[in-house]
């Protein structure tokens, strides 16, 4: 049984770098960002306050964050592990998460918040299917304009230069602390996130001596066409 926990600033790839992990591996992804997500958009009362949390560019309580991924975690789904982003957020819980589940490694992914603000602020959002796009690495063939429905392309509402320097503010306060505690206990593996998503998954693999990730044929853009 493995488990882990990956940390990373908005614009990292957690997201990414820890479903690929979970996929390979057999764990359970436990993504509080999904969970707050699926609430939003299902218009549920803890989706509204959320909602309302993230648009003034702030994050959601720790203790609110901490019921969640309890729940989460008592229901005891996850045979051969776990790994887990967005938590734990302070120091309280960062202890009681390593007395309580014995984690493997925490694994940080770096990056500079140079490069978080070029990222986010190229993100985008179809007005009306809801698709991703990034103006960086996934721009949509006609400018503005969704490929799968012809929606509008609009910023999120939360992706404003004030709003994403408060998260910064605040992921730094908050983060550096816990990643600290982990430190000295000598859990935590270092990536740098500025790579492209493969080799990203490669370094976090060879630190955490764990086999080569899958290949996957979106790394490899002009194979099987």
């Amino acid at each position: 049984m493995r488990k882990y926990v990956i940390f990373g600033v908005q614009g990292s790839g957690k997201g990414t770098q820890a479903l690929r992990l979970a996929k390979d591996l057999d764990l359970v992804h436990i993504s509080v960002g999904d969970i707050f997500r699926w609430h939003v958009q299902n218009h549920t009362k803890l989706g509204a306050q959320v909602r309302r949390t993230m648009a003034a560019g702030e994050l959601v309580g720790d203790d609110l964050v901490e019921g969640v991924v309890q729940d989460r975690l008592d229901q005891h789904d996850w045979n051969y592990g776990f790994v887990i982003d967005g938590f734990p957020r302070n120091a309280r819980q960062a202890e009681f998460f390593l007395e309580s589940y014995d984690i493997d490694s925490v694994i940080h992914l770096d990056l500079p918040d140079s490069e978080v603000r070029r990222r986010v602020l190229a993100r985008r959002l179809c007005s009306r299917c809801g698709l991703d796009y990034n103006l960086i690495s996934t721009r949509p063939k006609e400018e503005g304009r969704c490929d799968v429905c012809g929606g509008e392309l609009v910023a999120r509402e939360d992706d404003t230069e004030e709003a994403l320097a408060e998260r910064l503010r605040i992921y730094h306060e908050k983060t550096d602390p816990v990643l600290e505690i982990f430190r000295r206990k000598e859990f935590v593996v270092r990536v740098d996130a500025r790579a492209d998503i493969a080799t990203v998954q490669r370094d976090l693999r060879k630190q955490l001596h764990l086999p080569p990730p899958l290949e996957r044929l979106e790394d490899h853009p002009g194979r099987g066409r």
